[in-house]
């Protein structure tokens, strides 16, 4: 299991004005970079514990998370 980090900021990959077209909250957005220190997952969701299951399987050591509201 990863260990789950807690960190003031994460790039917004869903936006505002798409809540309205998801309203079952199915949307989940992924984001893959790779570059010389690595490859990087990043991910929005309306729902956390889908993008959780998903960024999980991956086999990190880490998960950074940070809360919204």
């Amino acid at each position: 299991m990863a260990d789950y980090r807690m960190v003031e900021h994460i790039p917004d990959l869903i936006q505002p004005e798409e809540y309205e077209q998801h309203p079952e909250g199915r949307l989940v957005r992924i984001s893959i970079r790779v570059d010389g220190g690595g490859v990087q997952v990043l991910g929005d969701a309306f729902r956390p514990e889908v993008l959780e299951r998903l960024l999980e399987t991956l086999g990190p050591d880490a998960i950074e998370q940070m809360l919204c509201g």
